[in-house]
């Protein structure tokens, strides 16, 4: 903390002199020529006071470090607007010497609409702008300001960015697969907020980095490649090869961001992916042949696994002939006699009513 020398000053009192005979306009004049020194002196001497006490007042508020100067709060600093995989973020600084308990608003606004609100009150350094509906073509432009009770900073405008053109496009998602001695890369644009990859830049296309493990010095580069999936031939059987894709674009100068290095193993096997496709199809058409010689000799089919055989003639005429035993014949012409039982149903006393011995003959 800086100290003040306290200066301190002595002021002499210079009487006037007039002369009591000086009547005349002419020594009134010389009198006070006489006494102007004096008068220099006194100036000065009130000069330097004023000097010091405007230090002391300037030392002693930066000590203390205020806020609000002026009644007016101090504004965000360093406010930028940014994009990644085409959304919409707004940040900043605080201020220099923030107060306590500052919020802040956002707005945002491009070049066909006005400023919008976005965020309110909000105590973070940032704002996703993207709620608001985006156009992939547009330009945007954010500002924030700062309010602290009833106080609020002046506004600060960000930069503008057009949303195609400054985005940061995340890096691929890549896999590999191993054929003999070649490897498959097959890649999966990222994700955006709006849109996607193909819609926005139809030209992307693909640099695909690949190099033995352990030696990336030696790496190649195949470039301007726009399918999602290619074959990496040519390479040394049971090697260990590592790939790495980035996307390029015309009209974003933006290079994204490379994939993680994915690693995988060659083969010795020389079978390739058409091969396995042949005998896939080979296999299909097997069973549709076969599905077909089936509904064509159904019939012939169903005689063969269910033959009709031809029972002889006296055990036809047996089955067909009605029954004669004598317990069918007794059982139809005379049916039995019913067998019954003598049952007593006696009433206790206790239920309140007079017992009684009651006979029914079923």
């Amino acid at each position: 903390m800086p100290f003040l020398r306290r200066k301190e000053f002595r002021f002499r009192v210079i009487p006037l002199l007039v002369p009591a005979r000086a009547t005349r306009k002419q020594d009134v004049t010389d009198a006070t020529l006489s006494a102007a020194p004096a008068l220099h002196s006194l100036t000065g001497a009130f000069t330097n006071m004023a000097v010091a006490v405007c230090g002391f007042i300037l030392t002693f508020s930066t000590i203390l470090g205020p806020t609000v100067v002026s009644g007016v709060l101090s504004s965000p600093t360093n406010v930028r607007l940014s994009s990644y995989n085409l959304n919409l973020m707004l940040t900043w600084d605080p201020p220099a010497q923030p107060a306590s308990g500052l919020v802040y608003t956002t707005q945002s606004t491009s070049t066909v609409s006005d400023y919008k609100v976005d965020c309110v009150n909000i105590s973070s350094l940032a704002c996703d702008l993207s709620s608001n509906p985006l156009f992939e073509y547009g330009r945007y432009t954010g500002r924030v300001r700062a309010q602290s009770g009833t106080e609020t900073s002046a506004w600060v405008e960000s930069n503008e960015i057009a949303l195609d053109k400054d985005t940061i496009i995340s890096s691929p998602n890549v896999s590999l697969r191993s054929y003999g001695a070649e490897i498959e890369v097959n890649i999966k644009d990222p994700v955006f907020t709006i849109s996607a990859l193909r819609n926005v830049y139809h030209t992307a296309t693909y640099n695909i980095t690949y190099w033995k493990d352990g030696q990336r010095e030696k790496a190649r580069t195949d470039s301007n490649i726009q399918q999602n999936r290619v074959v990496l031939d040519n390479l040394d059987p049971l090697t260990k090869y590592c790939v790495q894709v980035k996307i390029i674009t015309e009209r974003n100068p933006n290079l994204s961001k490379p994939s993680a290095a994915v690693c995988e193993r060659t083969t010795t096997e020389e079978a390739t992916p058409w091969v396995a496709a042949v005998g896939t199809f080979c296999i299909v058409a097997i069973l549709v042949a076969l599905v077909a010689v089936a509904v064509v000799y159904r019939k012939h089919m169903s005689h063969f696994l269910y033959p009709k055989d031809a029972l002889p003639q006296h055990l036809k005429a047996y089955l067909q002939a009605p029954p004669n035993s004598p317990m069918y014949l007794s059982m139809r012409d005379s049916p039995p006699d019913e067998i019954y039982h003598q049952v007593s149903i006696i009433a206790d006393a206790t239920t309140g009513g007079s017992r009684e011995n009651l006979q029914q003959t079923a």
